[in-house]
């Protein structure tokens, strides 16, 4: 006869992060309990001719409250909050659900980067992030002078 463990930690905390979409609470407690509650934003940059291109997969979340962009001093950081509540009630049963966290990324901008031209744009669980960079002058020698 096997044993059948049952319950909420009935495999171990490393397992959540394969099951993710399918567990009760839900992909951001995963990534809180796994990465602390400043969570990990993945991203992937390339360039795309003369653009620096950032992208973070931040899947269900609302691109107008739950994201904020910034760049300052060649810095770009991404911080996403989100909270999320749902109730039930089903006659003299309710039920109520709860999700919220944190992440943050900064990474550094290449030098030549237009700051003031950066764009966002938000679809399909992706956050897309396009700096134009303007070509990396050469580097000027400076001749150092005995004193």
């Amino acid at each position: 006869m096997a044993n059948i463990m049952r319950g909420r930690h009935s495999h171990p905390e490393w397992a959540d992060m394969f099951n993710w979409p399918f567990s009760p609470e839900g992909w951001m407690a995963t990534t809180e309990r796994m990465f602390g509650r400043e969570g990990l934003i993945r991203v992937e940059e390339f360039t795309d001719g003369d653009t620096e291109v950032v992208r973070a997969e931040l899947p269900g979340i609302d691109p107008a409250k739950d994201v904020e962009v910034t760049v300052t001093d060649g810095m770009l950081s991404l911080r996403v909050e989100r909270r999320a509540e749902s109730r039930e009630k089903a006659g003299d049963t309710y039920r109520s659900e709860f999700r919220y966290g944190a992440m943050h990324r900064t990474m550094p901008l290449p030098s030549g980067a237009k700051q003031d031209e950066l764009t966002a744009t938000y679809a399909d669980g992706i956050l897309e992030i396009r700096v134009p960079v303007t070509a990396t002058p050469e580097p000027h020698r400076v001749e150092v002078k005995h004193a």
